[in-house]
Protein backbone atom coordinates (compact mmCIF):
# COMPACT_ATOMS: atom_id res chain seq x y z
CA UNK A 1 0.00 0.00 0.00
CA UNK A 2 1.41 3.42 -0.94
CA UNK A 3 1.89 6.38 1.40
CA UNK A 4 -1.01 8.42 -0.04
CA UNK A 5 -3.56 5.68 0.53
CA UNK A 6 -2.19 5.11 4.03
CA UNK A 7 -2.51 8.83 4.81
CA UNK A 8 -6.07 8.95 3.47
CA UNK A 9 -7.10 5.99 5.58
CA UNK A 10 -5.48 7.59 8.64
CA UNK A 11 -7.38 10.83 8.10
CA UNK A 12 -10.67 8.99 7.66
CA UNK A 13 -9.96 7.01 10.83
CA UNK A 14 -9.27 10.23 12.77
CA UNK A 15 -12.52 11.83 11.59
CA UNK A 16 -14.48 8.72 12.55
CA UNK A 17 -12.84 8.61 16.02
CA UNK A 18 -13.56 12.29 16.66
CA UNK A 19 -17.21 12.03 15.59
CA UNK A 20 -17.90 8.89 17.56
CA UNK A 21 -16.11 10.38 20.62
CA UNK A 22 -18.18 13.55 20.33
CA UNK A 23 -21.44 11.59 20.23
CA UNK A 24 -20.37 9.51 23.23
CA UNK A 25 -18.88 12.28 25.45
CA UNK A 26 -21.15 15.30 24.92
CA UNK A 27 -24.25 13.93 26.71
CA UNK A 28 -22.09 13.28 29.80
CA UNK A 29 -20.40 16.68 29.61
CA UNK A 30 -23.73 18.50 29.14
CA UNK A 31 -25.19 16.68 32.13
CA UNK A 32 -22.27 17.77 34.32
CA UNK A 33 -22.48 21.32 32.91
CA UNK A 34 -26.18 21.66 33.77
CA UNK A 35 -25.45 20.66 37.36
CA UNK A 36 -22.46 23.03 37.53
CA UNK A 37 -20.07 20.13 38.02
CA UNK A 38 -18.03 20.37 34.80
CA UNK A 39 -14.35 20.69 35.71
CA UNK A 40 -11.74 21.34 33.07
CA UNK A 41 -10.11 18.01 33.98
CA UNK A 42 -13.08 16.18 32.38
CA UNK A 43 -12.77 18.30 29.24
CA UNK A 44 -9.07 17.55 29.03
CA UNK A 45 -9.74 13.82 29.49
CA UNK A 46 -12.26 13.80 26.60
CA UNK A 47 -9.93 15.83 24.36
CA UNK A 48 -7.12 13.34 24.90
CA UNK A 49 -9.40 10.35 24.24
CA UNK A 50 -10.80 11.66 20.92
CA UNK A 51 -7.56 13.23 19.69
CA UNK A 52 -8.77 16.85 19.71
CA UNK A 53 -7.70 19.99 21.57
CA UNK A 54 -9.41 21.19 24.74
CA UNK A 55 -10.54 24.30 22.89
CA UNK A 56 -12.33 22.14 20.32
CA UNK A 57 -14.15 20.23 23.05
CA UNK A 58 -15.21 23.51 24.73
CA UNK A 59 -16.60 24.66 21.34
CA UNK A 60 -18.63 21.43 21.15
CA UNK A 61 -20.05 22.14 24.58
CA UNK A 62 -20.92 25.73 23.71
CA UNK A 63 -22.68 24.71 20.49
CA UNK A 64 -24.57 21.96 22.30
CA UNK A 65 -25.73 24.48 24.93
CA UNK A 66 -27.09 26.75 22.19
CA UNK A 67 -28.71 24.16 19.88
CA UNK A 68 -29.45 21.26 22.19
CA UNK A 69 -27.84 18.84 19.65
CA UNK A 70 -24.75 16.83 20.46
CA UNK A 71 -23.81 16.14 16.82
CA UNK A 72 -22.36 18.63 14.37
CA UNK A 73 -24.88 20.44 12.22
CA UNK A 74 -25.29 18.72 8.87
CA UNK A 75 -24.41 20.76 5.83
CA UNK A 76 -26.39 20.83 2.63
CA UNK A 77 -24.49 18.71 0.19
CA UNK A 78 -24.91 17.12 -3.22
CA UNK A 79 -26.35 13.60 -3.05
CA UNK A 80 -27.10 10.83 -5.52
CA UNK A 81 -30.62 11.17 -6.92
CA UNK A 82 -32.68 8.67 -8.98
CA UNK A 83 -31.92 10.76 -12.07
CA UNK A 84 -28.19 10.47 -11.36
CA UNK A 85 -28.55 6.70 -10.99
CA UNK A 86 -30.25 6.50 -14.38
CA UNK A 87 -27.46 8.55 -15.96
CA UNK A 88 -24.88 6.20 -14.42
CA UNK A 89 -26.65 3.27 -16.05
CA UNK A 90 -26.83 5.15 -19.36
CA UNK A 91 -23.09 5.91 -19.35
CA UNK A 92 -21.96 2.58 -17.93
CA UNK A 93 -20.89 3.97 -14.57
CA UNK A 94 -18.64 6.65 -16.12
CA UNK A 95 -18.81 9.61 -13.70
CA UNK A 96 -16.98 11.91 -16.15
CA UNK A 97 -19.60 11.25 -18.83
CA UNK A 98 -22.37 11.93 -16.31
CA UNK A 99 -20.67 15.21 -15.39
CA UNK A 100 -20.53 16.27 -19.04
CA UNK A 101 -24.21 15.37 -19.44
CA UNK A 102 -25.20 17.53 -16.46
CA UNK A 103 -23.11 20.44 -17.77
CA UNK A 104 -24.75 20.20 -21.20
CA UNK A 105 -28.22 20.13 -19.66
CA UNK A 106 -27.44 23.23 -17.61
CA UNK A 107 -26.27 25.04 -20.77
CA UNK A 108 -29.34 24.00 -22.76
CA UNK A 109 -31.81 24.98 -20.04
CA UNK A 110 -30.87 28.04 -17.90
CA UNK A 111 -33.65 27.19 -15.44
CA UNK A 112 -31.72 24.12 -14.27
CA UNK A 113 -29.17 24.50 -11.47
CA UNK A 114 -25.48 24.56 -12.30
CA UNK A 115 -23.81 21.18 -12.62
CA UNK A 116 -21.71 20.08 -9.63
CA UNK A 117 -18.00 19.57 -10.06
CA UNK A 118 -16.61 16.18 -10.99
CA UNK A 119 -14.98 15.78 -7.57
CA UNK A 120 -18.33 16.50 -5.91
CA UNK A 121 -19.96 13.75 -7.98
CA UNK A 122 -17.20 11.32 -7.05
CA UNK A 123 -17.61 12.11 -3.33
CA UNK A 124 -21.37 11.64 -3.56
CA UNK A 125 -20.97 8.30 -5.33
CA UNK A 126 -18.54 7.05 -2.68
CA UNK A 127 -20.71 8.33 0.17
CA UNK A 128 -24.23 7.43 -1.01
CA UNK A 129 -23.64 4.22 -3.00
CA UNK A 130 -22.19 0.94 -1.82
CA UNK A 131 -19.45 -0.73 -3.89
CA UNK A 132 -22.02 -3.28 -5.02
CA UNK A 133 -24.42 -0.58 -6.20
CA UNK A 134 -21.65 1.20 -8.12
CA UNK A 135 -20.64 -2.06 -9.80
CA UNK A 136 -24.27 -2.93 -10.62
CA UNK A 137 -25.01 0.48 -12.16
CA UNK A 138 -21.87 0.11 -14.29
CA UNK A 139 -21.93 -3.55 -15.33
CA UNK A 140 -25.22 -5.11 -14.25
CA UNK A 141 -26.58 -7.64 -11.78
CA UNK A 142 -23.76 -10.16 -12.05
CA UNK A 143 -21.22 -7.50 -11.08
CA UNK A 144 -23.40 -6.35 -8.17
CA UNK A 145 -23.68 -9.89 -6.80
CA UNK A 146 -19.91 -10.11 -6.52
CA UNK A 147 -20.13 -7.69 -3.57
CA UNK A 148 -22.93 -9.53 -1.76
CA UNK A 149 -22.44 -11.43 1.47
CA UNK A 150 -23.59 -15.06 1.59
CA UNK A 151 -23.90 -17.20 4.66
CA UNK A 152 -22.85 -20.81 4.91
CA UNK A 153 -25.10 -23.69 5.78
CA UNK A 154 -24.32 -25.25 9.15
CA UNK A 155 -22.14 -28.38 9.06
CA UNK A 156 -24.08 -31.63 8.92
CA UNK A 157 -22.83 -35.11 8.04
CA UNK A 158 -22.05 -37.25 5.02
CA UNK A 159 -24.96 -37.92 2.66
CA UNK A 160 -27.09 -35.28 4.39
CA UNK A 161 -27.32 -33.40 1.09
CA UNK A 162 -25.94 -33.72 -2.43
CA UNK A 163 -25.79 -31.11 -5.15
CA UNK A 164 -25.96 -31.86 -8.87
CA UNK A 165 -25.25 -29.79 -11.93
CA UNK A 166 -24.29 -29.80 -15.62
CA UNK A 167 -21.15 -28.05 -16.85
CA UNK A 168 -20.35 -27.31 -20.47
CA UNK A 169 -16.66 -28.12 -20.80
CA UNK A 170 -14.72 -25.21 -22.39
CA UNK A 171 -12.55 -27.64 -24.38
CA UNK A 172 -13.12 -28.85 -27.93
CA UNK A 173 -12.49 -32.58 -28.35
CA UNK A 174 -12.54 -34.81 -31.41
CA UNK A 175 -15.52 -37.13 -31.95
CA UNK A 176 -15.87 -38.91 -35.30
CA UNK A 177 -13.89 -36.28 -37.23
CA UNK A 178 -15.81 -33.39 -35.61
CA UNK A 179 -14.89 -31.00 -32.83
CA UNK A 180 -17.46 -30.92 -30.03
CA UNK A 181 -17.67 -29.47 -26.53
CA UNK A 182 -18.59 -32.19 -24.03
CA UNK A 183 -20.86 -31.77 -21.01
CA UNK A 184 -20.20 -33.13 -17.53
CA UNK A 185 -23.04 -34.16 -15.22
CA UNK A 186 -21.96 -34.89 -11.67
CA UNK A 187 -22.95 -35.00 -8.02
CA UNK A 188 -21.00 -34.03 -4.91
CA UNK A 189 -21.57 -34.59 -1.19
CA UNK A 190 -21.90 -31.16 0.44
CA UNK A 191 -20.32 -32.10 3.79
CA UNK A 192 -17.27 -34.12 2.75
CA UNK A 193 -16.79 -32.58 -0.75
CA UNK A 194 -16.44 -36.06 -2.27
CA UNK A 195 -17.52 -36.57 -5.90
CA UNK A 196 -20.03 -39.44 -5.90
CA UNK A 197 -20.92 -39.81 -9.59
CA UNK A 198 -19.90 -38.50 -13.03
CA UNK A 199 -21.38 -38.86 -16.51
CA UNK A 200 -20.00 -37.28 -19.71
CA UNK A 201 -21.89 -36.66 -22.96
CA UNK A 202 -20.53 -35.17 -26.21
CA UNK A 203 -23.65 -33.01 -26.49
CA UNK A 204 -26.12 -31.21 -24.24
CA UNK A 205 -27.18 -33.72 -21.57
CA UNK A 206 -30.62 -35.21 -21.12
CA UNK A 207 -32.29 -37.34 -18.47
CA UNK A 208 -30.14 -40.37 -19.32
CA UNK A 209 -26.97 -38.48 -18.27
CA UNK A 210 -28.56 -37.61 -14.92
CA UNK A 211 -29.63 -41.20 -14.38
CA UNK A 212 -26.21 -42.56 -15.35
CA UNK A 213 -24.43 -40.25 -12.88
CA UNK A 214 -26.99 -41.03 -10.17
CA UNK A 215 -26.68 -44.76 -10.70
CA UNK A 216 -22.91 -44.43 -10.23
CA UNK A 217 -23.41 -42.27 -7.14
CA UNK A 218 -25.90 -44.62 -5.49
CA UNK A 219 -23.72 -47.66 -6.10
CA UNK A 220 -20.80 -47.67 -3.63
CA UNK A 221 -18.54 -49.61 -5.99
CA UNK A 222 -15.56 -48.31 -7.95
CA UNK A 223 -14.51 -45.86 -9.28
CA UNK A 224 -15.98 -43.59 -6.56
CA UNK A 225 -16.58 -46.15 -3.81
CA UNK A 226 -16.84 -46.55 -0.93
CA UNK A 227 -18.59 -43.16 -1.12
CA UNK A 228 -22.20 -43.26 -2.16
CA UNK A 229 -25.49 -44.62 -0.90
CA UNK A 230 -28.78 -42.80 -0.50
CA UNK A 231 -28.60 -39.05 0.26
CA UNK A 232 -31.03 -37.17 2.44
CA UNK A 233 -31.85 -34.79 -0.41
CA UNK A 234 -30.46 -33.51 -3.72
CA UNK A 235 -30.33 -29.82 -4.64
CA UNK A 236 -30.55 -28.78 -8.31
CA UNK A 237 -31.21 -25.46 -10.07
CA UNK A 238 -34.32 -25.93 -12.22
CA UNK A 239 -32.56 -28.04 -14.84
CA UNK A 240 -35.28 -29.72 -16.88
CA UNK A 241 -33.21 -32.91 -17.05
CA UNK A 242 -33.06 -33.10 -13.25
CA UNK A 243 -36.77 -32.36 -12.84
CA UNK A 244 -38.15 -34.68 -15.52
CA UNK A 245 -40.71 -37.29 -14.37
CA UNK A 246 -38.27 -40.17 -14.91
CA UNK A 247 -35.65 -38.76 -12.51
CA UNK A 248 -38.29 -37.64 -10.00
CA UNK A 249 -39.95 -41.07 -9.93
CA UNK A 250 -36.59 -42.88 -9.74
CA UNK A 251 -35.50 -40.87 -6.68
CA UNK A 252 -39.01 -40.82 -5.26
CA UNK A 253 -38.96 -44.61 -5.10
CA UNK A 254 -36.10 -44.26 -2.60
CA UNK A 255 -37.84 -41.39 -0.71
CA UNK A 256 -35.10 -38.94 -1.78
CA UNK A 257 -36.56 -35.43 -2.36
CA UNK A 258 -35.21 -33.20 -5.13
CA UNK A 259 -34.98 -29.57 -3.98
CA UNK A 260 -35.67 -27.23 -6.88
CA UNK A 261 -33.67 -24.06 -6.25
CA UNK A 262 -34.62 -20.70 -7.81
CA UNK A 263 -33.15 -19.97 -11.21
CA UNK A 264 -29.92 -17.93 -11.46
CA UNK A 265 -29.04 -18.55 -7.80
CA UNK A 266 -25.64 -20.26 -7.87
CA UNK A 267 -24.94 -19.20 -4.27
CA UNK A 268 -27.63 -21.61 -3.09
CA UNK A 269 -25.57 -24.57 -4.34
CA UNK A 270 -22.10 -23.28 -3.67
CA UNK A 271 -20.45 -26.70 -3.28
CA UNK A 272 -21.10 -27.86 -6.84
CA UNK A 273 -20.38 -24.36 -8.23
CA UNK A 274 -17.01 -24.40 -6.46
CA UNK A 275 -16.32 -27.80 -8.04
CA UNK A 276 -17.21 -26.43 -11.49
CA UNK A 277 -14.74 -23.59 -11.02
CA UNK A 278 -12.03 -25.86 -9.59
CA UNK A 279 -12.08 -28.35 -12.46
CA UNK A 280 -11.68 -25.52 -14.99
CA UNK A 281 -8.79 -23.90 -13.12
CA UNK A 282 -7.04 -27.18 -12.29
CA UNK A 283 -7.67 -29.32 -15.40
CA UNK A 284 -9.47 -27.79 -18.37
CA UNK A 285 -7.19 -24.75 -18.66
CA UNK A 286 -4.21 -27.02 -19.42
CA UNK A 287 -5.95 -29.08 -22.11
CA UNK A 288 -5.45 -28.51 -25.83
CA UNK A 289 -8.21 -26.57 -27.60
CA UNK A 290 -9.24 -24.75 -24.42
CA UNK A 291 -11.72 -22.16 -25.67
CA UNK A 292 -10.66 -19.43 -23.20
CA UNK A 293 -7.00 -19.62 -24.17
CA UNK A 294 -5.01 -16.38 -24.33
CA UNK A 295 -5.16 -14.89 -27.82
CA UNK A 296 -2.86 -12.85 -30.03
CA UNK A 297 -3.69 -9.70 -31.93
CA UNK A 298 -6.80 -10.29 -33.99
CA UNK A 299 -8.18 -12.95 -31.65
CA UNK A 300 -6.03 -15.80 -32.98
CA UNK A 301 -4.49 -18.35 -30.65
CA UNK A 302 -0.78 -19.02 -30.64
CA UNK A 303 -1.34 -22.47 -32.18
CA UNK A 304 -4.62 -22.59 -34.15
CA UNK A 305 -3.76 -26.06 -35.51
CA UNK A 306 -3.23 -27.57 -32.08
CA UNK A 307 -4.26 -31.26 -32.13
CA UNK A 308 -7.40 -31.95 -30.11
CA UNK A 309 -7.94 -34.71 -27.58
CA UNK A 310 -10.18 -37.56 -28.57
CA UNK A 311 -13.42 -37.89 -26.64
CA UNK A 312 -12.20 -41.10 -25.01
CA UNK A 313 -8.93 -39.47 -23.90
CA UNK A 314 -10.83 -36.53 -22.43
CA UNK A 315 -13.12 -38.80 -20.40
CA UNK A 316 -10.10 -40.73 -19.11
CA UNK A 317 -8.37 -37.52 -17.97
CA UNK A 318 -11.54 -36.24 -16.31
CA UNK A 319 -12.08 -39.47 -14.35
CA UNK A 320 -8.44 -39.44 -13.25
CA UNK A 321 -8.86 -35.88 -12.01
CA UNK A 322 -12.04 -36.83 -10.11
CA UNK A 323 -10.13 -39.69 -8.45
CA UNK A 324 -7.32 -37.25 -7.54
CA UNK A 325 -9.86 -34.82 -6.11
CA UNK A 326 -11.37 -37.53 -3.89
CA UNK A 327 -8.17 -39.19 -2.71
CA UNK A 328 -5.33 -36.62 -2.85
CA UNK A 329 -6.70 -33.08 -2.93
CA UNK A 330 -7.08 -31.37 0.45
CA UNK A 331 -9.75 -28.65 0.37
CA UNK A 332 -9.25 -25.89 2.90
CA UNK A 333 -12.66 -26.53 4.47
CA UNK A 334 -11.66 -30.09 5.42
CA UNK A 335 -8.69 -29.07 7.57
CA UNK A 336 -5.94 -31.00 5.82
CA UNK A 337 -8.00 -34.08 4.99
CA UNK A 338 -8.95 -35.41 1.57
CA UNK A 339 -12.65 -35.77 0.73
CA UNK A 340 -12.39 -39.56 0.97
CA UNK A 341 -10.69 -39.31 4.37
CA UNK A 342 -13.46 -37.00 5.55
CA UNK A 343 -16.00 -39.49 4.26
CA UNK A 344 -14.37 -42.47 5.92
CA UNK A 345 -13.95 -40.61 9.21
CA UNK A 346 -17.66 -39.72 9.44
CA UNK A 347 -19.51 -42.25 11.66
CA UNK A 348 -22.96 -41.43 10.22
CA UNK A 349 -24.77 -44.65 9.19
CA UNK A 350 -25.25 -45.22 5.46
CA UNK A 351 -28.28 -46.43 3.54
CA UNK A 352 -27.15 -48.69 0.70
CA UNK A 353 -29.04 -49.56 -2.48
CA UNK A 354 -29.15 -53.24 -3.41
CA UNK A 355 -28.23 -54.53 -6.86
CA UNK A 356 -31.85 -55.55 -7.41
CA UNK A 357 -33.03 -52.02 -6.66
CA UNK A 358 -30.40 -50.52 -8.97
CA UNK A 359 -31.62 -52.79 -11.76
CA UNK A 360 -34.96 -50.96 -11.61
CA UNK A 361 -33.46 -47.49 -11.15
CA UNK A 362 -34.27 -44.87 -13.77
CA UNK A 363 -35.99 -47.24 -16.20
CA UNK A 364 -39.13 -46.26 -18.12
CA UNK A 365 -42.04 -48.63 -18.68
CA UNK A 366 -44.96 -48.21 -21.11
CA UNK A 367 -47.15 -50.51 -18.99
CA UNK A 368 -47.59 -53.20 -21.68
CA UNK A 369 -46.75 -56.89 -21.47
CA UNK A 370 -44.99 -58.79 -24.24
CA UNK A 371 -44.28 -62.39 -25.13
CA UNK A 372 -40.89 -63.92 -25.86
CA UNK A 373 -40.99 -65.51 -29.31
CA UNK A 374 -38.45 -67.39 -31.37
CA UNK A 375 -37.33 -63.97 -32.66
CA UNK A 376 -36.90 -62.53 -29.17
CA UNK A 377 -38.90 -59.70 -27.58
CA UNK A 378 -40.57 -57.16 -29.85
CA UNK A 379 -40.42 -53.55 -28.67
CA UNK A 380 -41.13 -50.52 -30.86
CA UNK A 381 -41.50 -52.80 -33.88
CA UNK A 382 -37.97 -54.16 -33.44
CA UNK A 383 -36.74 -57.44 -31.98
CA UNK A 384 -34.30 -57.79 -29.08
CA UNK A 385 -32.50 -61.00 -28.26
CA UNK A 386 -30.26 -62.34 -25.50
CA UNK A 387 -28.65 -65.71 -24.72
CA UNK A 388 -30.78 -66.16 -21.60
CA UNK A 389 -33.92 -66.21 -23.81
CA UNK A 390 -33.10 -69.71 -25.09
CA UNK A 391 -35.96 -71.98 -24.09
CA UNK A 392 -38.10 -69.05 -22.88
CA UNK A 393 -40.42 -68.73 -25.91
CA UNK A 394 -43.99 -68.14 -24.83
CA UNK A 395 -43.11 -66.47 -21.50
CA UNK A 396 -44.88 -63.13 -20.92
CA UNK A 397 -42.57 -60.33 -19.77
CA UNK A 398 -42.40 -56.57 -19.18
CA UNK A 399 -39.85 -54.33 -20.93
CA UNK A 400 -38.15 -51.32 -19.35
CA UNK A 401 -35.46 -49.06 -20.79
CA UNK A 402 -33.30 -46.03 -20.10
CA UNK A 403 -34.50 -42.77 -21.70
CA UNK A 404 -33.05 -42.18 -25.19
CA UNK A 405 -31.35 -45.61 -25.19
CA UNK A 406 -32.85 -48.12 -27.60
CA UNK A 407 -29.87 -50.39 -28.28
CA UNK A 408 -30.52 -52.44 -25.14
CA UNK A 409 -33.55 -53.05 -22.95
CA UNK A 410 -34.13 -54.62 -19.55
CA UNK A 411 -36.59 -57.53 -19.39
CA UNK A 412 -38.55 -58.38 -16.26
CA UNK A 413 -40.95 -61.14 -15.39
CA UNK A 414 -44.52 -60.24 -14.52
CA UNK A 415 -43.63 -60.87 -10.87
CA UNK A 416 -41.07 -58.01 -11.03
CA UNK A 417 -37.97 -60.22 -11.10
CA UNK A 418 -35.31 -59.04 -13.55
CA UNK A 419 -34.62 -61.68 -16.19
CA UNK A 420 -31.74 -59.89 -17.94
CA UNK A 421 -30.73 -57.46 -20.67
CA UNK A 422 -31.48 -57.82 -24.37
CA UNK A 423 -29.79 -56.20 -27.37
CA UNK A 424 -31.24 -55.05 -30.67
CA UNK A 425 -31.07 -57.98 -33.07
CA UNK A 426 -30.72 -55.84 -36.18
CA UNK A 427 -28.08 -53.57 -34.69
CA UNK A 428 -25.89 -52.30 -37.48
CA UNK A 429 -22.12 -52.51 -37.33
CA UNK A 430 -20.13 -49.45 -36.32
CA UNK A 431 -18.83 -49.04 -39.85
CA UNK A 432 -22.35 -48.98 -41.27
CA UNK A 433 -23.55 -46.53 -38.65
CA UNK A 434 -20.57 -44.28 -39.37
CA UNK A 435 -21.30 -44.29 -43.11
CA UNK A 436 -24.96 -43.43 -42.54
CA UNK A 437 -24.02 -40.60 -40.21
CA UNK A 438 -21.52 -39.21 -42.71
CA UNK A 439 -24.10 -39.40 -45.51
CA UNK A 440 -26.64 -37.54 -43.37
CA UNK A 441 -24.02 -34.94 -42.49
CA UNK A 442 -23.14 -34.45 -46.17
CA UNK A 443 -26.82 -33.99 -47.08
CA UNK A 444 -27.25 -31.47 -44.31
CA UNK A 445 -24.15 -29.54 -45.40
CA UNK A 446 -25.32 -29.46 -49.01
CA UNK A 447 -28.76 -28.16 -48.03
CA UNK A 448 -27.16 -25.57 -45.76
CA UNK A 449 -24.92 -24.42 -48.63
CA UNK A 450 -27.94 -24.13 -50.95
CA UNK A 451 -29.87 -22.12 -48.38
CA UNK A 452 -26.93 -19.78 -47.83
CA UNK A 453 -26.53 -19.30 -51.61
CA UNK A 454 -30.24 -18.51 -51.92
CA UNK A 455 -29.95 -16.03 -49.07
CA UNK A 456 -27.11 -14.30 -50.89
CA UNK A 457 -29.30 -14.02 -54.00
CA UNK A 458 -32.08 -12.40 -51.98
CA UNK A 459 -29.77 -9.94 -50.28
CA UNK A 460 -29.34 -6.65 -52.06
CA UNK A 461 -26.02 -4.92 -51.54
CA UNK A 462 -25.23 -1.30 -52.25
CA UNK A 463 -22.06 0.56 -52.99
CA UNK A 464 -20.47 2.50 -50.14
CA UNK A 465 -20.74 6.28 -50.54
CA UNK A 466 -18.74 9.16 -49.16
CA UNK A 467 -21.20 11.94 -50.05
CA UNK A 468 -24.93 12.43 -49.52
CA UNK A 469 -26.02 10.66 -52.73
CA UNK A 470 -28.24 7.61 -53.27
CA UNK A 471 -26.09 4.46 -53.29
CA UNK A 472 -25.82 2.30 -56.40
CA UNK A 473 -26.76 -1.39 -56.31
CA UNK A 474 -23.83 -3.73 -56.59
CA UNK A 475 -24.08 -6.35 -59.32
CA UNK A 476 -26.55 -4.30 -61.38
CA UNK A 477 -27.30 -5.47 -64.97
CA UNK A 478 -26.05 -3.45 -67.92
CA UNK A 479 -28.43 -2.48 -70.70
CA UNK A 480 -26.85 -5.03 -73.09
CA UNK A 481 -27.11 -7.83 -70.50
CA UNK A 482 -30.76 -7.04 -69.83
CA UNK A 483 -31.65 -7.05 -73.58
CA UNK A 484 -29.83 -10.36 -74.09
CA UNK A 485 -31.70 -12.01 -71.21
CA UNK A 486 -35.08 -10.72 -72.46
CA UNK A 487 -34.32 -11.96 -75.98
CA UNK A 488 -33.53 -15.41 -74.60
CA UNK A 489 -36.86 -15.47 -72.77
CA UNK A 490 -38.78 -14.45 -75.93
CA UNK A 491 -37.06 -17.19 -77.94
CA UNK A 492 -38.13 -19.92 -75.58
CA UNK A 493 -41.66 -18.54 -75.39
CA UNK A 494 -43.92 -18.34 -72.42
CA UNK A 495 -44.30 -21.48 -70.40
CA UNK A 496 -47.27 -22.57 -68.36
CA UNK A 497 -46.66 -23.16 -64.69
CA UNK A 498 -48.89 -26.28 -64.79
CA UNK A 499 -46.73 -29.44 -64.59
CA UNK A 500 -49.67 -31.61 -65.73
CA UNK A 501 -50.33 -29.66 -68.93
CA UNK A 502 -50.09 -31.72 -72.19
CA UNK A 503 -49.96 -29.61 -75.42
CA UNK A 504 -52.17 -30.59 -78.40
CA UNK A 505 -50.48 -32.66 -81.13
CA UNK A 506 -51.30 -32.77 -84.92
CA UNK A 507 -54.04 -35.24 -85.95
CA UNK A 508 -52.52 -38.45 -87.45
CA UNK A 509 -53.03 -39.01 -91.19
CA UNK A 510 -54.91 -42.32 -90.74
CA UNK A 511 -57.70 -40.74 -88.69
CA UNK A 512 -61.08 -40.01 -90.42
CA UNK A 513 -62.72 -36.77 -89.52
CA UNK A 514 -66.47 -37.01 -88.64
CA UNK A 515 -68.84 -35.70 -91.34
CA UNK A 516 -71.75 -33.47 -90.33
CA UNK A 517 -74.94 -34.36 -92.42
CA UNK A 518 -76.80 -31.58 -94.27
CA UNK A 519 -79.88 -30.11 -92.66
CA UNK A 520 -82.19 -30.94 -95.70
CA UNK A 521 -81.49 -34.68 -95.69
CA UNK A 522 -84.30 -36.86 -94.31
CA UNK A 523 -83.96 -37.79 -90.72
CA UNK A 524 -81.79 -34.84 -89.92
CA UNK A 525 -84.54 -32.41 -88.98
CA UNK A 526 -84.34 -32.00 -85.25
CA UNK A 527 -88.06 -31.07 -85.23
CA UNK A 528 -89.15 -34.48 -86.60
CA UNK A 529 -90.16 -37.14 -84.13
CA UNK A 530 -89.74 -40.85 -84.56
CA UNK A 531 -93.06 -42.61 -85.00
Amino acid sequence: MNDSSTGTQGAEKAVFTARSGRLAALPRLLSLDQRGELPSAHVKLVATAVGRSERAVWRWIAKARATGHVDAASRTRFSVTPELRRLLVLWGGNASAVHRELQQRALDDPRLPAAPSLSTIHRALRRDLTPGERAGLAKGEAARRAFDVFGQRPPTHRNAAWEGDHKCVPVRVLLEDQLVQPWVTWFIDCHTKVITGVAVTPHAPSADAVLAALRMALDRAEPFGPAGGLPGLIRVDRGKEFLCPTVASALGAFAVPVVDLPAYSPHLKGTIEALNGAVEDMLFVSMPRYVHRQTLTGGRTADPDEPALSFEAFVELLLKWAHWWNTEHQPRALGGRTPMQAWSGDPTPLHDVTAEQLAHFGLEDDGRTRTITTQGVQWRNRHYIAPWMVGQAGVRVAVRHLPHHDLTIEVFGLDGVRLGSAILAEAASEEQVSKVRKARTAKARRLRADMKAAARLRRERFEAVTTATPPERLGALTEAEAEAELAALDATGPRRADPGYIPHQPVPDGWARPVTPAADEPGNDPSEENV
